[in-house]
């Protein structure tokens, strides 16, 4: 479902990774590692279309991705369920009840976003995903602020909801989920001294 061959990323500018190629199929995730700053969130953008490749190729059906980074992406002034709706109206689809449960929101229905905690807001953020109905994710480092119980509530949606229905992940985490997931140090795709600059993301 997503095939990737080649690519070459830059930040800034500046190449940062080369000669990266994988293929991640239905109901398969990847994890990507490797330390900070060696590009894994200039991949994920890449491969989400968010910024211009140097050179390479992603291939993926045509608005079925969607990036998921350390932003929640909420409206604080909007109840949890007028935010999930929102979205889901966004992407012409049903506000299901089940999400409420996966990402234990039930009790927070009618609570202005605003008022959340940081690991509730993040929980919200990531609730998102079980409404747009898009089958290839790029999360970039998914579980920031969360508890290890809503780590777990996590990584349980991603495998029994979104992999077990032939969706696809490509995930950065620096964490366990848990899940039965390849996965790929980026160390050995850095870029070389003299590799050729190219579109500055900066201006996207």
């Amino acid at each position: 479902m997503l095939r990737v061959r080649d690519l070459a990323v830059a930040r800034g500018g500046v190449p940062v990774l080369e000669g990266v190629s994988f293929d991640v199929n239905a109901g398969q995730a990847l994890v990507l590692r490797g330390p900070n700053g060696v590009g894994k969130t200039t991949l994920l953008r890449t491969l989400a279309g968010l910024q211009p490749a140097l050179s390479g190729k992603v291939d993926f059906a045509e608005d079925t991705g969607a990036y998921a980074s350390h932003a929640d992406g909420i409206k604080a002034q909007l109840t949890v369920t007028e935010n999930l709706a929102f979205w889901a109206q966004v992407h012409g689809a049903d506000l299901p009840d089940r999400v409420f449960d996966a990402f234990d929101l039930v009790d927070l229905r009618d609570r202005l976003a605003g008022t959340l905690s940081a690991g509730q807001k993040r929980r919200l953020g990531l609730a998102r995903l079980g409404v747009i109905g898009r089958r290839v994710l790029f999360l970039d480092e998914p579980t920031v602020s969360l508890d290890g119980f809503s780590v777990k509530m996590f990584a349980t949606w991603l495998r029994d909801s979104h992999l077990a229905q032939g969706g696809v992940a490509v995930i950065a985490t620096h964490i366990d989920l848990g899940i039965d997931a390849p996965e790929m140090d980026l160390t050995p795709f850095k870029a070389t001294p003299e590799a050729s600059g190219g579109s500055d993301e900066a201006f996207l």
